[in-house]
């Protein structure tokens, strides 16, 4: 049992090598993926580690699944999504490094005879390049016998999600050390979460790169939008419906396409990033 009461989620490492291939076969292992960056003054470094660990054991635990430990670091913090290597913190390796990386543990790991994969990722930078390695392996014929589903935690929050608990949703580039992130700290993490709630007015835009930036024009200490409003409340309620989300997208096997077999589902894609086109 956790310390809320919960059931543990089952642990991967807590296997003997002589009980792991019999044990995962034809099972479930989700493997978390975060970053240790810059999150302003009220934050902490490990907000994304921490978050994509929350949101794996929850999986996990819904589907009676194996957990891999965090993967704590991860590509480099940019102006326009996390601030940037501006502010003091950030440990980061190279994309191709982070590509490379992944793609090596990716192909020990799917020597283990599980059904499927779960990954999830907490931190914004990463996406392109988790996504690059799983098809690097695909393409190398190493996951034929083994169903993925990888998503950063964002991408499965509705857009009526956001439109009715956040009055001006600056889009998840900008989220940064913002509202959700914030509010689910508060939720999880509240210890490490201090009285502070920074806001920035003028979030950046999406799909931008500039240089030379002004980083005290796009962020305030590293923060690219709003805190206010944050609550333990708004972060349990996040927490919960991007658990349902993910837990529906494995049961029903709808993939990036959303069916309209549920009333509450319009069909649409998702690309990286969490935008739609």
């Amino acid at each position: 049992m956790t310390t809320d009461g919960r059931t543990a989620p089952l642990r991967l490492t807590d296997l003997t090598s002589t009980q792991v291939t019999d044990v995962v076969r034809g099972r479930t292992v989700v493997w978390p993926i975060g970053a240790v960056e810059q999150h302003g003054p009220h934050l902490p470094l490990s907000v994304d580690l921490l978050l994509a660990e929350a949101f794996a054991d929850g999986i996990a635990r819904e589907l009676d699944a194996f957990t891999l430990p965090t993967q704590a670091i991860g590509a480099r913090s940019l102006p326009q999504s996390g601030g940037g290597l501006y502010f003091p913190g950030t440990v980061h390796v190279t994309g191709g490094t982070l590509i490379a990386f992944l793609r090596e543990i990716l192909t020990s790991l799917v020597q283990l005879p599980m059904a499927r994969l779960i990954v999830v990722n907490g931190h914004y930078e990463n996406e392109p390049f988790l996504f690059e390695a799983l098809d690097q392996v695909r393409q190398q014929g190493q996951l034929d016998n083994t169903e993925v589903f990888a998503f950063s935690w964002w991408s499965l929050v509705r857009d009526t999600w956001t439109d009715s608990e956040i009055t001006e949703f600056p889009g998840w580039h900008a989220e940064h050390a913002g509202l959700t992130e914030t509010s689910l700290m508060m939720h999880l993490h509240p210890g490490l979460v201090t009285d502070e709630r920074p806001d920035h007015d003028r979030p950046p835009r999406a799909g931008v790169y500039l240089h030379p930036v002004d980083v005290e024009q796009i962020s305030n200490r590293g923060i690219l939008s709003s805190t206010s409003g944050s609550s333990a409340a708004l972060g349990e309620k996040l927490l919960r419906h991007v658990l349902d989300e993910a837990v529906a997208l494995v049961r029903e096997g709808e993939g990036l396409l959303f069916a309209q077999t549920r009333p509450d589902r319009r069909t649409r894609t998702t690309q990286p990033g969490g935008k739609r086109p």
